[in-house]
């Protein structure tokens, strides 16, 4: 069978492009999703879920694009248990050098009854059928019977059989609402191993839901039962409250292999870059102390812990930050710091500069030094990617400066100055607020008007003088575009992250 070379080996199925885009505020462009469709590729992660093809004309062009673009990983498709759906699915993956169809259907008695309205005998032979249709358009295909964990397990096994007789090369057990625990999981994967006829011929995945918190420890439980296949996000973005964290799966079973015995063949070191490029592209923050990819998670603060780690740093460091793709020793940066240092450091972080960008990106940060007595490696890897974000888009408009008049009892007031195509255009407007009335400005200046549907914005460090990061959603008829923005200045940030959207529509 096509996975039974390496009994210790488990295949990371990233899902950030499918499930993780679910998360509400999360939807990405076509662009976004190849970039980091490619970003996943360098990863080395075995298969990506590209999309829904059925689910909209977006989605479909997307699934297909990342078909035709990305080598290396199997490209994935999900569908319903139905005909539409499968032949979206196989017509979006036709470009793919390797492909793979996933299909599902709900298994558990609540499901099957308020979602479908469907008896257990009608699933099964909608199953039967999507799989055996599967399979004659790819020879790879994925079954998931929804909301495993809270289906009766003896229709779980029939189920599972049925699928595997008509063709499913994996089937995943899904926690479809984050309901179960790491025993009770194992024992469903044991169990499932044991009592279905050809469990031996498949490979069998993990899918965690967050609801609880136990996303991460239920997948590894999983891979103790003899699971070999583990779904996950980037930074652990999904439907409700998330799913499997990508990185945490990764580098516990990379520290603790002597208790798991396996291995993946994900590049490690490009974890940090990829959680960063997943942050900014959706405007999900990671909180500080998130497990690998957070602000705080190789930072220490104690001078107890402090001391313990110039001395020796596994006192407190049970992997270290190089392998995550951290420089282990944070250096600060100021306005003495010359180019080439800049430059160094940059490539240390792990990103691959071009001569413009990094001049682009030391003049930034020359602004910021200037205005801040310390520049962390946040405050760098947020100007760095910036200014590639911005590089990427024709700059019609770009923010020449601004003024404001606010305070208690007045109506905030913006003035603005823009160059657009290279002519200079002034323009000022009242708002609600601060944000609400440099917007405007810029609105009037354009003479655009776009619908604002979602405005983030985040502290990249800590502190009164920190950079802060704005992520910026437009809606413009069916299209819809993120722009950022950063700077020491809220407003400033908040203001080039919207002129950096209106530059993508």
């Amino acid at each position: 069978m096509i996975w039974k070379e390496m009994e210790d080996y488990v295949r990371i199925f990233d899902t950030t492009l499918r499930d993780g885009e679910q998360c509400p505020g999360a939807a990405m462009s076509e662009d976004e999703k190849v970039e980091i469709a490619q970003h996943l590729a360098r990863m080395k992660v075995d298969i990506i879920e590209a999309g829904f093809p059925v689910s909209s004309p977006v989605q479909f062009k997307a699934v297909e694009r990342i078909a035709r673009e990305i080598e290396g990983p199997i490209i994935c498709g999900l569908s319903r248990a139905l005909r539409p759906d499968l032949e979206a699915a196989r017509d979006a993956l036709k470009p793919a050098k390797l492909k793979r169809i996933h299909t599902f259907i709900a298994s558990s008695p609540i499901h099957m009854k308020h979602k479908l309205g469907k008896s257990p005998t009608e699933v099964l032979e909608m199953a039967r059928a999507a799989v055996k249709m599967a399979r004659d358009f790819v020879t790879d295909v994925e079954f998931s019977p929804e909301d495993a964990t809270r289906s009766e397990w003896n229709f779980l096994r029939e189920l599972v059989e049925a699928v595997i007789e008509e063709g499913a090369t994996t089937i995943n057990i899904p926690d479809t609402v984050g309901y179960t625990t790491p025993q009770e999981y194992m024992d469903l994967f044991r169990y499932l191993k044991k009592e279905v006829k050809g469990a031996d011929k498949v490979i069998f995945s993990a899918h965690c839901h967050n609801d609880l918190g136990l996303a991460v420890a239920n997948s590894l439980a999983t891979v103790l039962a003899g699971g070999r296949q583990i779904e996950c996000t980037i930074n652990g973005i999904g439907e409700r409250a998330g799913n499997t964290a990508m990185e945490e799966v990764v580098m516990a079973l990379k520290t603790r292999k002597d208790a798991f015995g396996v291995e993946t063949k994900i590049d490690s070191t490009l974890i940090t870059r990829g959680s960063h490029l997943v942050k900014t592209t959706t405007g999900m923050v990671v909180q500080p102390n998130k497990a690998i990819v957070g602000a705080n998670a190789f930072a220490h603060e104690s001078g107890i812990h402090q001391d313990g780690v110039i001395k020796n740093r596994q006192t407190y460091e049970i992997m270290t930050p190089e392998s995550v793709g951290l420089k282990s020793n944070r250096m600060v940066l100021g306005r003495h710091s010359g180019r080439a240092g800049f430059k160094d450091r940059i490539i240390r972080m792990g990103f691959d500069p071009k001569p413009e960008e990094i001049d682009n990106a030391y003049n930034r940060f020359l602004e910021i030094a200037d205005k801040k007595k310390e520049v962390f490696d946040e405050d760098i890897a947020a100007l760095f990617q910036g200014e590639i974000s911005r590089a990427q888009v024709d700059e019609t408009y770009r923010l020449i400066s601004f003024e404001q008049n606010t305070g208690t009892n007045k109506t905030p007031d913006s003035k603005i100055s823009l160059s657009i195509k290279g002519e200079t255009k002034l323009g000022e407007a009242h708002g609600d607020g601060p944000v609400d009335s440099i917007f405007k400005a810029i609105n009037q200046v354009t003479g655009l008007s776009p619908l604002l549907s979602r405005l983030v914005i985040s502290p990249v460090t800590e502190g009164t003088d920190a950079m802060a990061e704005a992520s910026v959603t437009l809606e413009d008829g069916e299209r819809r575009v993120v722009g950022k923005g950063d700077s020491t200045d809220i407003i400033e940030a908040c203001a080039k992250a919207y002129i950096n959207a209106l530059n993508r529509l």
